[in-house]
């Protein structure tokens, strides 16, 4: 079975966060499809939250402790229009990286699996970006959805690469410092976008 289409997506995403245990089980089983990953999983599940931050602070703001920060409409498209491209890219690159570490670690060599592995550890993120609508609670809702990617992504390691249960932990640290250093690149990178768009606006509201 290949990468799943329409409502499909909609379930292995829902699998991926219910039993993603069993849904690496299955995906393993699966011939490796590089090619519809990106555009029919990763393109739609990642326009989520660069739809939901662009919507969410032009409608409620972002506050913390009665001090609001506000973006220019253009400053935000442009942030999420970079994230998202970046995403491919973040993503690809992983997949280069994971799949020589899989190897050092005693596992096989696919570089589909690798991009297999860590697009859909990240589902969790970003169904979680759906909490953009409320930037206030999207942070938190962020930090338990990254939590939970590197818990899926942990399961992942050895069913994907092939890495023996044994190293798996070592091999789950080495991912999880690229995916770390890549993630943080993209972030940044998105953030120099955004500031082409205009400068951050801070307002003061006092407490009632």
């Amino acid at each position: 079975m290949s990468t799943p289409r329409g409502a499909g997506v909609a379930v292995r995403a829902l699998r991926m966060l219910v039993t993603p245990s069993r849904t690496w089980d299955a995906i393993a089983a699966e011939p490796a499809d590089a090619r519809g990953l990106l555009p029919r999983y990763v393109a739609p599940l990642a326009a989520i939250p660069a739809i939901c931050g662009i919507v969410g602070p032009l409608q409620f703001g972002f506050n913390i402790a009665n001090v609001g920060v506000v973006m220019s409409p253009l400053g935000l498209v442009l942030g999420a229009v970079a994230g998202y491209l970046l995403t491919f890219v973040a993503l690809l690159a992983a997949a280069v990286l994971v799949d020589w570490t899989g190897a050092a670690f005693g596992g096989s060599r696919d570089r589909a699996r690798a991009l297999e592995l860590v697009a859909y550890a990240a589902t969790a993120s970003w169904i979680g970006g759906a909490a953009e609508l409320y930037p206030s609670l999207g942070l938190a809702v962020g930090i338990l959805a990254a939590v939970y990617c590197l818990y899926t992504l942990y399961l992942g390691i050895t069913p994907m690469l092939g890495v023996p249960d044994e190293r798996r932990l070592y091999a789950f640290a080495s991912i999880l410092l690229i995916v770390a250093g890549l993630w943080a690149v993209r972030g940044f990178m998105a953030m120099r976008a955004a500031e082409l768009g205009g400068p951050l606006y801070v307002t003061y509201a006092a407490p009632r």
